[in-house]
C-alpha cells in the first residue's frame, strides 16, 4: 500500500473524533517512530510503498486510536522540558501545565544558588519534574518518591535514558510517621487532585486510560495529599526552603488557605496557560 493512502485512512478513520491537525500529527509521529521517517517523505516520495511489516503497526495505531488511547501510551514515548520520557500505563502522560510549574522552580534556582541544592518530588509517576529539574540544575541533589513500584521502575528508566542521577524511593506520603533526610530546600508535588465529582468533566482518553491512583482524590477529603505533603515539611523541609504545588483549579483558595494555615509565608499563585489557577509557592518560615 502506498504511504499517501495510510494517511487517508488515518484521516478517514478517525476524522469523527479528532481535529484534522491533530491527525497529521498522529500520522507524522507514527510514521517517525515505526518507520523512521521524517514528515517531507510524502514531498520527496509521494509513491512510496510500504510492506505489509510496515504496515502492520500504522494499522494497529489506529485501532488504538479510534478507541481513543493516547497516542503516548501507544509510541510509548512523551516528550518534557525537551526531553523524552517512556511512559506507560503505570504513569501519567507529562503535561504541559507541570511543565510551567518546573520553568517556574528553574527560574527561581537560577535568581538564587543551586549548587547542592537537595530537592524532594513527592509523587514522582514517570520521574518528570525530578529528571528535568536534575538536568537542568545540574549542581542539585534530587530525590523522588512515589508509592507505586511500577512507577518507579518507569522513573528508574527514565533516569537512565536522560542520563541523570536522581535518587528513587518507595515511600507513602500518606504515612503520618514518614520522615526524610536530610532537611530540603525545595519539595515540589504534583500530586492527585482531581475530586471524583470532576470526572464527568475530563476527556474519555484521560478516564479509560490514565492511572487513577495517580488522578482521583475522594470529594469529601480532596486535599488529603496536600495535608500529607504539609506535615511532612514540618520535619523534612529547611527553614525558608520552598514548596511548589499543583493545584485543582477549583481548589487553589483552599489550598492557599492550608499553607496560610501551617507556617508558610511568601504564598504565590500563578496561571497555566490556559489561564487556570494552577500553581502555588510557599516559603516555610
Amino acid at each position: 500500500m502506498l504511504l499517501k493512502d495510510i494517511k487517508d485512512i488515518f484521516h478517514k478513520e478517525l476524522h469523527r473524533l479528532y481535529p484534522k491537525e491533530e491527525v497529521d500529527s498522529f500520522f507524522y509521529q507514527s510514521i517517525e517512530h515505526f518507520l523512521g521517517l521524517e514528515r517531507f517523505v510524502l514531498v520527496l516520495q509521494p509513491e512510496m510503498v510500504l510492506t505489509k511489516k510496515e504496515e502492520q503497526p500504522l494499522f494497529e495505531t489506529v485501532a488504538h486510536l479510534k478507541l481513543e488511547k493516547p497516542l503516548q501510551y501507544i509510541l510509548g514515548k512523551a516528550h518534557f522540558m525537551d526531553l523524552e520520557f517512556v511512559v506507560n500505563e503505570h504513569v501519567l502522560i507529562p503535561r504541559p501545565e507541570t511543565e510551567e510549574l518546573v520553568q517556574w522552580i528553574l527560574s527561581d534556582c537560577q535568581v538564587e544558588r543551586s549548587q547542592d541544592l537537595n530537592i524532594l518530588d513527592i509523587g514522582t509517576g514517570s520521574g518528570c519534574i525530578a529528571i528535568a529539574l536534575a538536568k537542568y540544575l545540574s549542581g542539585a541533589n534530587v530525590v523522588a518518591m512515589d508509592i507505586s513500584e511500577k512507577a518507579l521502575e518507569v522513573a528508574q528508566e527514565n533516569a537512565r535514558n536522560n542520563k541523570v542521577d536522581v535518587s528513587f524511593i518507595k515511600e507513602n506520603v500518606l504515612d503520618p510517621e514518614l520522615v526524610l533526610e536530610p532537611k530540603f530546600d525545595i519539595i515540589v508535588s504534583n500530586p492527585p487532585y482531581v475530586r471524583e465529582n470532576e470526572k464527568q468533566q475530563m476527556k474519555n482518553n484521560v478516564k479509560a486510560f490514565e492511572p487513577h491512583v495517580a488522578l482521583f482524590v475522594s470529594d469529601y477529603d480532596p486535599l488529603k495529599f496536600y495535608k500529607s505533603i504539609v506535615r511532612l515539611t514540618e520535619k523534612s523541609l529547611r527553614k525558608g526552603g520552598e514548596l511548589y504545588f499543583e493545584v485543582n483549579q477549583y481548589l487553589s483558595q483552599e489550598t492557599w488557605d492550608l499553607l496560610k494555615a501551617h507556617n508558610f509565608s511568601e504564598i504565590e499563585l500563578r496561571k497555566d496557560i490556559f489561564g487556570n489557577d494552577r500553581m502555588l509557592k510557599a516559603v516555610k518560615k
